[in-house]
């Protein structure tokens, strides 16, 4: 099969010949594989900088976590893989997949559930969303964020507050249901308008040290905010005065791999994800990708994507 194989970490994948993957278990199953997504945690984990990253094999390995399949019985599904997904076939785990409706194409189906995953996750289970919140969502002009706003809105948010450095990908999001947009300036804290019930962050990095710093209290009582991590575009680590932590009423938590009992991720497979793909099929949901053959992966594999979209990968 033609697979996009990794043989270094940090080198690009190549598009090659490579041995189909047997199912090694009775969970398992092979698929031919349709589309797949090329996201931020792809990269990190081929580059070997995600904390989930494999050692490198002498042989290669195939990449991708994701991907939109079909089964031996015809049905298309969105499915985890159980080897790497970006080839020709694949095997996936029987538990992990989820039926794809029939109007919402392959390209856009294989967009969508990372992006619900980055969103969705944070805000039903990390920050336990209710309805009329006001959510602060920091880094939301990416393919997540946008989702993001959306999904917010969906879960009942009042008022969603969005901040961004694309400033034309910023006005969009106001279509996209968010209430008020904020450009990442070097003051771009002084214009916040809380209190926030929830902030999700895209970023970390200094821009969360001035979310943070604006929470902080004067010895009497304060509003609660659940803080929710999910990426670190802007850096990896931050400073954070205990005082912040000692004069708030802050949850201070992350959304990632390993950060969701195994019920939830249950619950992101038997209804989140289902929601989601309809939400889209629907138009009610919104995305942009970009589509690209596996035989262009060499070429393709640091393409710059911009104004919030996703690349795609077609098989």
């Amino acid at each position: 099969m033609k697979a996009a194989v990794l043989y270094q970490a940090g080198a690009l994948p190549q598009y090659v010949d490579f041995p189909a993957p047997a199912p090694q278990n009775e969970n398992e199953i092979a698929v031919s594989v349709k589309a797949v997504a090329i996201k931020h945690i792809d990269k990190s984990v081929a580059s070997g900088k995600h904390y989930s990253s494999d050692a490198p094999r002498e042989n290669g390995r195939v990449i991708g976590g994701d991907g939109i399949c079909i089964l031996p019985d015809g049905t298309r599904v969105y499915a985890i893989g159980a080897s790497g997904m970006l080839a020709e076939k694949a095997t996936i785990e029987k538990n992990m997949m989820v039926p794809v409706p029939d109007s919402l194409d392959d390209v856009t189906a294989a967009a969508l559930p990372n992006g619900v995953i980055g969103a969705a996750m944070a805000l039903r289970f990390k920050a336990n969303i209710q309805e009329g919140d006001t959510v602060l969502i920091n880094g939301a002009t990416g393919f997540t964020g946008r989702l993001a706003v959306q999904i917010a809105k969906y879960y009942g948010a009042k008022r969603v507050v969005a901040t961004g450095r694309n400033l034309n990908a910023l006005q969009e999001l106001l279509s996209l249901g968010a209430d008020e947009i904020i450009p990442l300036t070097d003051d771009f804290h002084t214009h916040l308008n809380g209190p926030f019930d929830i902030v999700i962050d895209y970023l970390w990095g200094h821009t969360a040290e001035k979310i943070l710093s604006t929470l902080k209290g004067k010895g009497k009582f304060t509003h609660p905010t659940r803080y929710v991590s999910v990426g670190s575009m802007a850096g990896e680590s931050i400073t954070l005065s205990s005082s912040i932590l000692r004069s708030v009423d802050l949850q201070l938590s992350g959304s990632g791999l390993g950060a969701w009992p195994k019920y939830q991720v249950g619950i992101l497979i038997s209804e989140i994800l289902p929601e989601m793909f309809l939400l889209a099929a629907n138009g009610r949901l919104k995305i942009s990708t970009t589509a690209v053959k596996l035989e262009d992966i060499s070429t393709l594999w640091d393409k710059d994507v911009s104004n919030g979209e996703r690349l795609v990968v077609t098989i």
